[in-house]
């Protein structure tokens, strides 16, 4: 996949979402389900309602883009969250394990280490 610029926000949407959309659909499923702006510079996660495919959409300063995955065995499982948000917004780390086939609820960070200065 590509390198995110820093500052790069990665929002997940939620429920299902008609893959036969192109940049005009996915611009607007921007704006009416994630109340969010499609031109901003981050990054919107679509799944259909199988599971098996994404579509991401960003801006990538003079046009809008697209990338796709479809997988040929299992899905890509997105964190859930509460019914009144229409996304969810991850890490690109986060984003890079959903592409990877790891389901996040069953994924553990591991403690780090934090340096004092006194």
């Amino acid at each position: 996949m590509m390198g995110l610029p820093a500052g790069t926000r990665v929002w997940l949407a939620v429920g299902r979402t008609d893959m036969r959309k192109g940049f005009d659909g996915l611009a607007a499923a921007v704006q009416e389900r994630m109340a969010q702006d499609p031109f901003c510079g981050h990054l919107f996660v679509f799944r259909n309602a199988r599971g098996d495919r994404l579509k991401l959409l960003y801006w990538d300063s003079d046009g809008l883009a697209i990338w796709a995955k479809r997988l040929e065995r299992g899905t890509f499982q997105f964190p859930s969250a509460s019914s009144a948000t229409a996304s969810v917004e991850v890490t690109s780390t986060d984003l890079a394990l959903i592409l990877g086939g790891i389901d996040l609820a069953s994924a553990r960070r591991r403690p780090r280490t934090t340096i004092r200065v006194w």
